[in-house]
């Protein structure tokens, strides 16, 4: 049986990546925890609570891949270290439960100038997120590190909808990108064989549908 957890179900990348998981024959039982509850769906596992370590701990059924789409904005999560819980301890808990579970891969939306080093708040979280689990020890671990995300979320966020337009001008790296592109990035990496020990696709590197 391939089994996956799918932390981040509910967000914008997360929730396209769900669909295409859903679809996908080789994927027999997707845990997709989450605060609030999903519609039921065929395959879907959904444990509901509050705070998601409250899930990722008492998980017990064996995995073979983690795909973690969380992630929230300073803002929206209300305080720094909101933020930090979201996008750092969140993230790092979902890899721990998921090579205890026996997982051989981990895929992340992580995000462009992810940086432990940078000045900046934002970055040097998403930088030390990625550093922690590369400390963990995958087999195979793949960062994938978007732009400005594009696409309908439930709940506007109003700096990047004034920044869309612009970024959609930008050129490589910095080029907004659609988060259904990157939900098929990330399923795509999935499956591919004989991948590195740890993959990094930045922004440009990642295959835009234009349909």
């Amino acid at each position: 049986m391939n089994r996956v957890l799918l932390t981040g179900a509910t967000g914008l990348v997360g929730s396209y990546l769900l669909r295409l998981l859903i679809e996908d024959s080789r994927i027999d039982e997707i845990i997709a925890p989450t605060r609030r509850p999903l519609p039921a769906m065929r395959k879907v596992v959904n444990p509901v609570e509050a705070d998601l370590t409250d899930v990722l701990g008492p998980l017990e059924a064996s995995l073979d891949t983690v795909f973690c789409c969380l992630g929230t904005t300073r803002k929206q999560a209300g305080s720094k270290e909101a933020f930090v819980h979201v996008d750092y301890t969140l993230v790092v808990d979902s890899g721990l439960s998921g090579l205890r579970l026996g997982a051989k891969q981990m895929l992340v939306v992580s995000a462009h100038g992810a940086n432990r080093s940078s000045p900046f708040f934002y970055n040097r979280v998403k930088g030390e997120m990625e550093n922690a689990l590369r400390h963990q020890g995958w087999p195979h671990l793949t960062l994938v590190r978007p732009s400005l995300l594009l696409g309908e979320r439930s709940k506007k966020r109003g700096g990047e909808s004034l920044m869309a337009p612009l970024f959609t001008m930008l050129p490589g790296n910095w080029r907004s990108v659609q988060a259904r592109d990157v939900a098929q990035c990330l399923h795509d990496q999935a499956f591919l064989p004989g991948k590195a020990r740890v993959t990094v696709i930045e922004s440009g590197d990642i295959p835009r549908n234009l349909t």
